[in-house]
C-alpha cells in the first residue's frame, strides 16, 4: 500500500505516467467511467476548500466509484478531541481511499502511518499539496508539451506559498528550467530552498521586485495572492500590493504563447479582464487537477 504525502514522493516516470493516463482520460472518458466501481474514497477537510474537495469528489464520480466523509472538522468526532490516529483508522474501515486535508503539517503523514488504506495529502498547512502540483504539471505539459527549456517566472508570496515550493521542487528534476522569482523584499523565497534546490541543482534563477520588466522572457507566469496579513503594517501592504496585479496592460511585451497560471483563490491579484486573453490558464488548471485526481487514485488503487 502506497500514500502520497509529497510531491517528491513521485518518481519523474511515475509523474510522466500519470500525465499520460490523464491525457487518455481527457480524450476517453468512457473508457474510465467503470474503473472505481464498488470503490470508496472518503474525503476528510478538517479546514474549509472549494476547489479540492469537489475536484477530489467530482474525480471518484467520474471514475464510478463512491464518495464518504465530511468537509469542516467541526463536523467530525474531532469536535469530540478524537485524535487523526483514531480518526484515519476508523475512516479506513470504510473505504477504499483516503484524501486529507489538515491546518496542521505533517497531519497527513501521520495520517498515513496509521492507515490501512492510501492516504492523499489534500493540503496540510503550509507544508505541501502534491495534487496541486501534479495539476500544475498537467496545465505545463498540455500547454507547452516539455517541462525542459522553460523560464517560469514565480510572482507574489513566495515565502509561504506551498504551491510554488512544491512546483520548484517537481520543477528541479528536469533539464535547463530557469527561475525568475518575483517578489516584494518581505515576501521572498526561503533560503533554504534557494540553497537546497536550486544552488544545489545548478539551476539558473535571479530574484527581482519588478513584474513587467521579468515578462519578456517568461514561457510561464505561476501568479500567487500577496497575503495582507503576512505584512506588520498596512502601509507596507498598500505599497507592494499594485505591483503584483496583472493587468493586460501588463501584458503587453509578454510572449504570445505565455501560459498565464494561479493555484487559485485569486484576491484581485489578476483582474477579469485578463480572463479573457488566451494565455489564461488558471480554470485549465482547475479542469485538469481533476484528471490528474483521477489518475492517481487509479495509481494508488492500482486499477488497471
Amino acid at each position: 500500500m502506497r500514500s502520497l504525502i509529497d510531491i517528491l514522493d513521485l518518481s519523474v516516470d511515475e509523474i510522466a505516467s500519470l500525465i499520460r493516463t490523464a491525457d487518455d482520460i481527457i480524450a476517453n472518458p468512457a473508457k474510465y467511467a467503470e474503473k472505481c466501481r464498488g470503490k470508496k474514497l472518503a474525503t476528510l477537510f478538517f479546514e474549509p476548500s472549494t476547489r479540492t474537495r469537489l475536484s477530489f469528489e467530482a474525480a471518484m464520480y467520474e471514475l464510478g466509484g463512491h464518495v464518504i466523509g465530511f468537509s469542516e472538522a467541526m463536523s467530525s468526532s474531532a469536535a469530540k478531541g478524537e485524535s487523526i490516529a483514531d480518526t484515519v483508522r476508523t475512516v479506513s474501515c470504510y473505504a477504499d481511499i483516503i484524501a486529507m486535508r489538515h491546518p496542521k503539517e505533517g497531519a497527513p503523514l501521520v495520517a498515513s502511518r496509521k492507515s490501512w488504506v492510501p492516504v492523499i495529502n489534500a493540503g496540510d498547512g503550509g507544508h505541501n499539496h502534491p495534487t496541486q502540483t501534479l495539476a500544475d504539471l498537467l496545465t505545463i505539459h498540455r500547454e507547452k508539451g516539455r517541462f525542459s527549456g522553460l523560464t517560469v517566472g514565480l510572482c507574489g508570496d513566495l515565502k509561504f506559498g506551498r504551491t510554488v515550493h512544491s512546483l520548484i521542487s517537481a520543477l528541479s528534476r528536469y533539464e535547463d528550467v530557469r527561475f525568475v522569482l518575483i517578489s516584494p523584499d518581505e515576501l521572498v523565497l526561503p533560503d533554504y530552498i534557494k540553497t537546497d534546490v536550486l544552488q544545489r541543482g545548478g539551476f539558473s534563477f535571479y530574484e527581482t521586485t519588478d513584474l513587467e520588466a521579468a515578462m519578456p522572457e517568461l514561457d510561464i507566469l505561476y501568479m500567487t495572492r500577496v497575503q495582507r496579513e503576512r505584512f506588520f503594517n498596512e502601509a507596507d501592504y498598500i505599497r507592494l500590493k499594485d505591483s503584483y496585479i496583472l493587468t493586460p496592460e501588463k501584458l503587453v511585451n509578454a510572449k504570445q504563447d505565455l501560459a498565464i497560471m494561479h493555484p487559485l483563490p485569486r484576491v484581485g491579484e489578476i483582474t477579469g479582464a485578463v480572463d479573457d486573453d488566451p494565455r489564461a490558464c488558471y480554470f485549465k488548471q482547475v479542469l485538469y487537477g481533476k484528471y490528474m485526481r483521477m489518475a492517481l487514485i487509479l495509481m494508488l488503487l492500482e486499477v488497471a
